[in-house]
């Protein structure tokens, strides 16, 4: 049995941006003269630079002066993250809509955060999401014995970044079903929560700061439509699909690299095979092959998430049951169940690719070669 460790920091299989990106944080606090809107913890400017990256930060952190670079969250449109930064400060909540995977969680959690220091303050929708979520509820145990008081309310989330001028993640807003939804209404208009069981203490009102970060995708549109009332008060952005090639292996090296550093593991993901794996995402997203050779499109969507995850398993696929070093037969071994998820007619999909794109180039490339020779092993022939 192995011993236990006391809790701490370094024992979190994940920890929350403000943690994991604190001396960036810091260091852009220290030199950040602008002003701030009320309880924001960096100006809009640095919440931007923090969010952008690719800049390098002098400060003194822990007694010593040193350079921080300054790390790229989001890779994209500038002015997206330009237009979230000014909704939040605005009186309008903000909705971040987009295909599943394209960074809106990522991004609304850095985005609090940047402004509110706290990215935890979240509530996740889901068809079993109730208003008691959203507002408050009671220790009843307490109430039987005490009635009503302060002191036995539960505050939720929303409450909490109330209370103290923060920000409030929602996570998958569409999820929950539309009377749960509509008790946000009242909270983004009023910028308060009625307890009509504390006649004395009867209002929680928000403090300047507070605002509303929700995510929805757009594979669930229709499933739980937002009513016209609670739309007027979301400012909605489009997170789109990541289209440059270039930048898509970029975000996948990146955060393959990064999400490996928790394993510890003495394996890296090749640029090849960064290369190979968003080039065969992205063919397959889009129906077309470099060459302008059509292609069939899965059911489900193929996101540079889903790219993440995929190369990450295979390095640790490499890492526990092969060579230590990375191949094509490892993405290949790995790819079919991000490719065939409900449809199993998606198979199709793999297999054209492998007949049409990568026995092609794999007559040229080892790489390739490798590729083809998995997907042979993993897709059943008809």
């Amino acid at each position: 049995m192995p011993s236990k460790e006391p809790e701490g920091v370094e024992s979190r299989l994940r920890e929350p941006a403000e943690q994991r990106f604190r001396d960036e944080i810091q260091a852009l606090a220290e030199g950040d003269q602008d002003a701030r809107p009320a309880h924001w913890a960096l100006s809009p400017r640095a919440v931007l630079a923090y969010i952008v990256g690719g800049s390098t930060v002098e400060a003194r952190l822990g007694g010593k002066k040193r350079s921080v670079p300054i790390t790229t969250k989001f890779y994209g449109d500038r002015s997206i993250v330009e237009r979230a930064i000014v909704t939040l400060a605005s009186e309008r909540a903000l909705l971040l809509l987009g295909e599943p995977g394209t960074g809106k969680s990522w991004l609304s959690e850095h985005l609090a955060a940047a402004i509110s220091g706290n990215s935890t303050l979240t509530i996740q929708g889901t068809a079993g999401t109730t208003e008691e979520h959203i507002k408050y509820s009671w220790n009843i145990a307490r109430v039987i014995a005490e009635g009503p008081q302060p002191s036995n309310l539960i505050p939720s989330p929303t409450m909490v970044a109330m209370r103290a001028g923060g920000l409030l993640r929602f996570e998958e807003l569409t999820r929950c079903v539309p009377d749960v939804q509509d008790a946000l209404v009242s909270i983004l208009s009023d910028k308060a929560i009625a307890v009509p069981e504390l006649p004395d203490a009867n209002m929680v009102w928000a403090k300047p700061g507070f605002n509303v970060i929700a995510t929805a995708n757009t594979r669930d549109q229709g499933v739980n439509d937002l009513s016209a009332a609670l739309k007027r008060r979301f400012n909605y952005i489009h997170i789109p699909v990541i289209r440059d090639a270039k930048t898509e292996v970029q975000v996948v090296r990146q955060r393959s690299a990064e999400l490996l550093q928790r394993y510890d593991l003495p394996v890296e993901l090749p640029p090849k095979i960064a290369d190979l794996i968003t080039t065969v995402f992205r063919e397959i997203r889009e129906g077309k092959s470099e060459d302008g050779v059509s292609l069939k499109q899965p059911t489900t969507t193929l996101s540079t998430a889903e790219a993440i995850g995929v190369a990450v398993e295979a390095a640790l696929r490499a890492s526990f049951f092969g060579r230590q070093k990375v191949d094509g037969s490892d993405i290949a071994r790995n790819l079919l169940g991000s490719v065939v998820k409900e449809d199993a007619s998606d198979l199709a999909v793999l297999r054209e690719y492998a007949t049409l794109i990568a026995k092609k180039r794999g007559a040229k490339d080892a790489t390739w070669d490798s590729f083809y020779q998995g997907l042979q092993e993993v897709v059943p022939a008809k």
